[in-house]
């Protein structure tokens, strides 16, 4: 079982070439693996003189030695999946609002159990989360570069539950998730759900309703959001977190940006949502978000 300091050592060790700070951010990795065993002394004394260089692979005089570090890449599976785990957990942190805190709990629970990939192709991934991390990467590089090699090692299902004339072609077929946790999830847990949600750009999530209280941690924004049938629609930036409580209806209605969202169920997961009936869905998925 590999904990969470653990899988963020396996990361840094391979840390990007030329990054400020990445020499010593190897070498510190390195340290933290050969305490545990896993890396050798001489290979740990490859690091070390590395470190100064943030542009010196170490791959280079490791091999020069004879040496080799028998460590799988953070793009592998399982170590991809459990650094995106880590990486979402540290993101929550830095959010305010109600919610975060019992999300992060339970995924202290469940975060480490056994870890299954499953990896299955869906149109609406291949076709919006490339743009969507594109703009997370200035603000949130690592999370943008975990979700990124975790992706391809995910389920991602575009729910097909809600019957088709209530939630609208254009949500039917223009959204995706991925559970890390949760039942079924790539690490299982029991009555708890923390995932990735996509929508494709101007997409409305028309108004609905589950048991389950729910926590949204927008990466991308803005998209407007109202919380009933006739309330106002209110813009919110990415980072601007949304706790939905249990059986409150909302809407979302996504920008000109793909919606990109860490979500959390933090009960009651095995209840269906349900629309609740509005009039004026065309008039919303017809106007457009400015950027």
């Amino acid at each position: 079982m590999t904990g969470a300091e653990d899988v963020r050592a396996r990361a840094d060790l391979h840390a990007a070439l030329g990054q400020p700070g990445s020499g010593r951010l190897r070498y510190a990795a390195a340290m933290h693996l050969h305490r545990l065993g896993l890396i050798s002394p001489e290979a740990l004394e490859v690091y070390r003189i590395c470190s100064p260089q943030d542009r010196e692979d170490p791959a280079g005089l490791l091999a020069a030695r004879g040496l080799s570090v028998d460590l799988p890449p953070p793009g592998t599976p399982e170590p991809a999946i459990r650094l995106l785990v880590e990486e979402a957990d540290r993101y929550l942190a830095t959010l305010p609002g109600p919610g975060v805190a019992e999300v992060r709990s339970l995924t202290a629970r469940w975060r480490c159990g056994p870890v299954t990939a499953s990896a299955a192709p869906n149109p609406v991934v291949a076709a919006h989360l490339a743009p969507a991390l594109a703009t997370l990467d200035p603000t949130h590089p690592a999370l943008a570069a975990a979700i990124r090699d975790a992706a391809p090692h995910l389920n991602w299902v575009t729910y097909d539950a809600y019957p088709p004339d209530e939630i609208g072609e254009a949500f039917r077929t223009g959204h995706a998730f991925a559970s890390l946790i949760g039942e079924g999830a790539a690490i299982p847990a029991e009555d708890f759900d923390l995932g990735l949600f996509l929508i494709a750009p101007h997409v409305v999530y028309r108004d609905h309703a589950h048991p389950a209280p729910e926590l949204y941690a927008p990466l991308t924004g803005p998209h407007g959001w109202r919380f009933g049938p006739g309330a106002p629609l209110v813009l919110k930036g990415p980072h601007e977190p949304v706790w939905n409580l249990p059986g409150a209806p909302h809407l979302t209605k996504v920008g000109p940006l793909p919606f990109l969202c860490i979500f959390g169920w933090t009960k009651d997961t095995g209840h269906p949502a349900h629309v609740v009936p509005a009039t004026d869905w065309a008039e919303l998925e017809a106007m457009r978000i400015e950027g």
